[in-house]
């Protein structure tokens, strides 16, 4: 087999392959011997049909079959073997690519067209300055922190009066448009219902004040708007639900009150562990402590997009931008020219990108291990449990829901990125001057808009 490699510049080449019959002969062979033993046709014992049957019946497909496989193979060895860095994937030639007659061809020559990675510097040193927007934790975060434990870890209490927010418990049974019982109406007991959730204002106020043992009458058609919860809370169909129009008398049995846990040392042991906080103080310290850990993966964030666009620039790179609309289209069925061009600008940005990510990646060996992949896999768990106010969560738990999580494809790639990206940002910040600037969260969600 012949291959050649024709640089048209230096950012794309041709690369062409000449396959003759001694290269694919004994592949097609072997191939159709085996369809051989295997035909089962009419007239012929298994494995006795004879060759020539065989060939008239299946040579062809055979040979464009093992001749693409090995042209597939010859090219990505060729490749592989002369260190070519490539941008995407080989395409056909589209004008010197001859046609191909497979019924009557014994040699063959294709042609690939290649785009190569362009060359380009980066020599960052501490002459590249910037700025990394530290997000400042304010009183009000702190605030909705206590808030938030505080909450998490309350209960309903019994209280005798309604005033906004109680939950009720109690009897429905339906009305007439005189306030008098339906005979063999639809009755439920037995309910809760919260006031917070109730829609209708003008129902709402009529509960306000009234104590357990008094009815109140209102629409709970109005009053709840999700009808799978009025169906439920009436036993009734949903079909019924949607249709219903009506007034209930509800004959309250219970009042509770939803009451916030105390700041004392119960709650500061719930949230963070027995003895590890002993005052209030040291409640909203490990708090502010918290949240700036949060806040950092935000100002990672920034940081990480800021750097794209510096390096991006800084590079000065050119790329070879008719091969890659044309790869594009040809990666993705769904995509046309029009399309292409129109957010083609932003293409260019993330192969430069990637580019730059990749060297960063290999000159400077941020690697990244699989323990560190699995550890990441239980942080992100630890996280999805706190959200569910779970602080504490064993570690064979974590190790659990993180190995779950690892068995996603998909999942295990956008965390391996995901720590890529981090520990980009964290080689970037000892590269280059990093000049720190305290900023609101107002500021900093303004620079996203």
């Amino acid at each position: 087999m012949n291959i050649t490699k024709t640089n048209i510049d230096d950012l794309n080449a041709v690369i062409k392959l000449q396959i003759v019959k001694e290269d694919y002969e004994s592949r097609v062979n072997d191939v159709l011997k085996d369809y051989r033993k295997k035909a089962n046709i009419n007239g012929f014992r298994q494995g006795k049909v004879p060759m020539g049957v065989i060939k008239k019946m299946y040579g062809t497909p055979v040979l464009a079959d093992e001749v693409n496989k090995l042209l597939s193979d010859e090219l990505m060895k060729y490749i592989r073997e002369n260190d070519l860095k490539i941008l995407g994937e080989p395409l056909p030639n589209e004008t010197e690519q001859k046609e191909i007659n497979w019924e009557k061809d014994t040699d063959f020559e294709f042609a690939f067209d290649i785009a190569l990675t362009p060359e380009y510097t980066l020599n960052l040193s501490k002459r590249d300055k910037m700025t990394f927007f530290k997000i400042a934790v304010d009183e009000k975060m702190i605030e909705n922190g206590v808030e938030m434990h505080a909450r998490r870890f309350g209960s309903n209490e019994p209280t005798e009066v309604v005033e906004e927010k109680e939950l009720l418990k109690g009897n429905y049974a339906q009305v007439d448009a005189e306030g008098k019982l339906v005979e063999e109406g639809i009755t439920s007991e037995d309910v809760a219902i919260s006031l917070e959730y109730m829609a209708d204002e003008d129902a709402k106020k009529k509960f306000i004040g009234a104590k357990k043992g008094e009815v109140v009458v209102f629409n709970p058609a109005k009053a709840f708007a999700n009808k799978t919860d009025l169906a439920s809370m009436l036993s009734i169909s949903k079909e019924e639900a949607e249709n219903l129009d009506a007034d209930f008398q509800f004959t309250i049995t219970e009042i509770t009150k939803f009451v916030n846990a105390e700041l004392n040392q119960e709650l500061f042991d719930k949230v963070f562990g027995e003895g590890t906080v002993s005052s209030e103080e040291e409640f909203k310290n490990r708090i502010k402590e918290d949240i700036e850990k949060q806040l950092v993966n935000d100002s990672d964030y920034k940081f990480l997009i800021d750097a794209k666009e510096k390096l991006v620039k800084k590079a000065k790179m050119e790329l070879p931008e008719a091969f890659l609309k044309r790869w594009i289209i040809a990666t993705n069925k769904e995509m046309n020219e029009e399309q292409v061009e129109k957010d083609f600008a932003n293409y260019v940005d993330e192969f430069k990108w990637q580019l730059i990510k990749n060297r960063l990646t290999e000159e400077n060996e941020l690697k990244v291990e699989q323990e560190e992949v699995m550890e990441f896999a239980k942080q992100q768990a630890l996280m999805q449990f706190q959200q569910y106010g779970m602080m504490e969560v064993p570690e064979e738990y974590l190790t659990n829901y993180a190995q779950q999580m690892m068995q996603n494809q998909e999942e295990q790639r956008r965390i391996y990125e995901r720590m890529i990206d981090n520990k980009i940002v964290e080689f970037l910040k000892d590269a280059i001057k990093i000049e720190e600037q305290e900023v609101s969260t107002e500021e900093f969600n303004k620079m996203f808009e």
